[in-house]
């Protein structure tokens, strides 16, 4: 009896260890959540939405796959008219600072050094995507978007542990289907595909707001939704971070608002409302009083871009993955 029940014993350990083993070491994926900036960023107060893949990398923009040693994971998101694509996959380092190295990262910038990174940037690994205009100069447009991203903004980064497989599950997922644009800021925007892809993680963990939101998908609704979700799976280890705007001359970003807050904290939009409709107006405030606030953590730490780096990876070439991703995108399918 005491054999058999060390055994038991012994097979639970071994069971317990190819669990937790099932958990890439640092494995993890973030909800991005952006600030708003600019005109359209006045306009539309609900910022930005990615995700952020510590151990998925990208072999191009288009392409997904796990990261090799000395790699930095991938942020990828759904964009407006950039290419003809739905999503675009960009490596972190280059996604948040438009270079490839840590050792190249500023500490500082001003507008005229910003476009010169990007550009720089774009002409090297995304001028499919973007390219020149016919006098040669730097195209505009949204691809922008894809480079250099914390020169703009703060991004407020949710955090939780993957495994493997759920990896794996998602590389397939994006992978196999077809990437053609058809944004849509209502029902078709960044953070419906933040939404979708966290579920394939984690089903049913993120939900729209019928009442703060109007059924609107924002940033800051797939944040409360997984923050929610977090807290009920404590195993998951759910943690928030900040990536702040870089120094200098760029103008700053500002707070991230749901559709009721933004209407409600507005003077230029609540009062004509309560002048025009008081109930209506009354109700906009009571929805996001009800349903629409998220209180941002105020323990959250600085995000590390070293500890971002994906080591120990089994059977990985440490040496060739540290090269500066080269690859050029394929051109839409």
């Amino acid at each position: 009896m005491k054999q058999h029940l060390r055994y038991l014993i012994h097979g639970l350990g071994a069971m317990l260890l190819a669990v937790a083993a099932s958990r890439s070491a640092g494995a993890s994926v973030a909800l991005l959540m952006e600030e708003p900036y600019g005109g359209f960023g006045a306009f539309n107060p609900t910022g930005h939405a990615a995700m952020y893949l510590s151990h998925i990398c990208a072999e191009s923009p288009t392409e997904l796959r796990m990261c090799r040693d000395g790699e930095y994971g991938v942020v990828i998101s759904r964009y407006h008219r950039v290419g003809g694509y739905d999503w675009i996959a960009v490596p972190l380092i280059p996604y948040l600072y438009a270079v490839n190295s840590v050792d190249q990262i500023p500490a500082s910038v001003d507008k005229t050094e910003v476009a010169r990174l990007r550009d720089t940037y774009r002409r090297r690994h995304l001028e499919r995507l973007a390219p020149d205009t016919e006098t040669g100069a730097m195209p505009k447009g949204d691809w922008v978007q894809l480079v250099g991203s914390s020169y703009d903004r703060t991004i407020h980064g949710f955090q939780i542990e993957t495994t493997r497989e759920q990896d794996e599950r998602f590389i397939a997922y994006v992978n196999d289907r077809k990437n053609v644009g058809h944004f849509n800021l209502f029902f078709h925007n960044c953070a419906d595909f933040s939404r979708v892809a966290l579920n394939i993680y984690f089903p049913d963990a993120i939900h729209r707001n019928f009442i703060a939101d109007a059924g609107i998908t924002t940033p800051k609704q797939v944040a409360r939704s997984l923050v929610k979700y977090g807290r009920k799976h404590p195993e998951l280890k759910i943690t928030a971070f900040v990536i702040p705007q870089v120094r200098g001359g760029m103008p700053r970003s500002h707070g991230v608002d749901g559709v009721a807050e933004s209407l409600a904290k507005s003077k230029k939009y609540i009062i004509p409302l309560i002048a025009l409709n008081p109930e209506v107006s009354g109700a906009i405030v009571a929805a996001y009083l009800a349903d629409g606030r998220l209180k941002m953590p105020k323990d959250a730490k600085v995000f590390e871009i070293s500890d971002a780096e994906v080591t120990h990876v089994p059977g990985s070439n440490a040496a060739k993955a540290r090269k500066p991703l080269l690859v050029e995108d394929p051109g839409q399918e």
